[in-house]
């Protein structure tokens, strides 16, 4: 057995939501106090030792993006809390939203501090509906309790947050995409340069980050990064909540430390594979992800050692496949997933999507070949390095790793 973590899942199911009196009395708004009197730069300088990197999918890290953000020039700047969690097999943002929005709030609000903003918007995605009603209360609350608006807490902060809802689009999950579609229109990726950071939401200076990555700012801030760097990995500090789901008996969002392996997380935390059937791979990171076979079970879950093996972290997804399915199905399953979710903008998705899924169905039918697997992998690496967002670049990758890991299985497909 594995220790339980709990550094930032401390808090979870100790208040009600609407009592922000709870909150504070387990250390809320602490990381905000702290912020206040060390200033700019310790919120800066702490967020880099913390080693914290965007728990979204892309990992940049968050000090040094907060540190670029706040040397932009500008009046006005926007924060935007990206919660459209649409990744398939990703839950923990919508458990963070859920159990504790506060810190959410706490680290925007933290975060408008750093880089001068006055602006928030939480983003959240349309599925999330039953959502919506509390996270406007929970913002409603930290308004009337002086924490947003206009002079915060008599510091002369003036920020304030506004609930925005998504239409239902992948695509939007990508940061420009998500701003496109909160100024009306369709939502597909910019063109970069310019970038977000110096002309993003009504050409304003625009931060975005998700909501993992708020809350984590503000445990950090308020914990100190030494006892963030407790757990971890040299390259990898710190603790993930990740989303388990699949062929496991226990599924759930679980806080683990970087460097556990995928076993212990599989058979520790899950509880083993269900009806003790074989474990056949996992998917990690969401559809988006890379497929690891079961003979990779020992590798350690951290940014190096998954990237050794082609698969990354993600959006903190680990979808566990028993040997019951069939790779063929699952396969046409994320094409399917990512041919609807295209936006069309560029030829290399638009129809990489288009004639991946085509080729996998032929061999459903029994009419694939053995050229027809060496087309789809060169399509694969085609639209990783000529699509336009991050959507086309990943949406093969489960392929690319089944072609890595499971090419034998895939020629008994003729």
């Amino acid at each position: 057995m594995i220790d339980k973590v709990d550094f930032f899942k401390i808090n979870f199911g100790k208040y009600e939501i609407n009592d922000i009196e709870g909150y504070k009395k387990l250390g809320g708004f602490q990381a905000l106090e702290k912020s206040l009197n060390n200033g700019n730069e310790w919120i800066i300088n702490e967020l880099k030792s913390s080693g914290l990197r965007g728990r979204g999918g892309a990992a940049y890290p968050t000090g040094k993006k907060w540190c670029q953000a706040s040397k932009v020039i500008s009046s006005e700047k926007i924060i935007i809390c990206n919660a459209d969690e649409g990744e398939p097999a990703t839950f923990k943002d919508r458990y963070l939203i859920q159990y504790e929005p506060y810190s959410i709030i706490e680290g925007m609000i933290i975060a408008a501090l750093t880089i001068g903003a006055n602006k928030g918007y939480i983003y959240i995605r349309e599925e999330y509906k039953y959502l919506h009603k509390q996270t406007q209360c929970v913002i409603d609350i930290c308004r009337t309790n002086g924490y947003l608006g206009h002079n915060i807490l008599n510091t002369g902060l003036d920020f304030d947050i506004e609930l925005f809802s998504g239409a239902g689009a992948y695509v939007c999950g990508e940061n420009s995409s998500l701003i496109e579609s909160m100024e009306g229109r369709s939502g597909q990726p910019r063109l970069k340069p310019p970038y977000i950071k110096q002309s993003g939401l009504f050409n304003l200076p625009t931060l975005v980050n998700n909501v993992e990555t708020f809350s984590a700012a503000t445990s950090i801030l308020r914990r100190g990064a030494k006892d963030f760097t407790k757990y971890g990995t040299s390259h990898s500090k710190g603790t993930k909540l990740i989303s388990l789901c699949g062929n496991v008996n226990k599924p759930g969002v679980y806080e683990v430390p970087f460097g556990i392996t995928l076993r212990e997380i599989i058979y520790s935390l899950g509880g083993g594979i269900s009806n003790n059937r074989n474990l056949k791979f996992i998917q990690l990171g969401g559809s988006s992800g890379a497929l690891l076979p079961s003979a990779l079970i020992d590798v350690k879950y951290c940014y190096s050692e998954l990237a050794e093996y082609g698969a990354s972290i993600g959006s903190g997804a680990i979808l566990v496949v028993d040997d019951s399915n069939s790779l063929l199905d699952f396969l046409i399953s994320t094409g399917e997933f990512f041919w609807h979710e295209c936006c069309g903008k560029c030829v290399p998705c638009r129809e990489g999507n288009r004639q991946l899924l085509k080729l996998l169905n032929n061999f459903k039918v029994g009419k694939g070949t053995l050229v027809d697997l060496d087309t789809m992998e060169t399509f694969s690496h085609v639209m990783k390095n000529a699509s336009f967002c991050g959507l086309g670049k990943t949406a093969p990758t489960s392929l690319i790793s089944s072609f890595r890991y499971f090419r034998e299985e895939m020629e008994n497909w003729v």
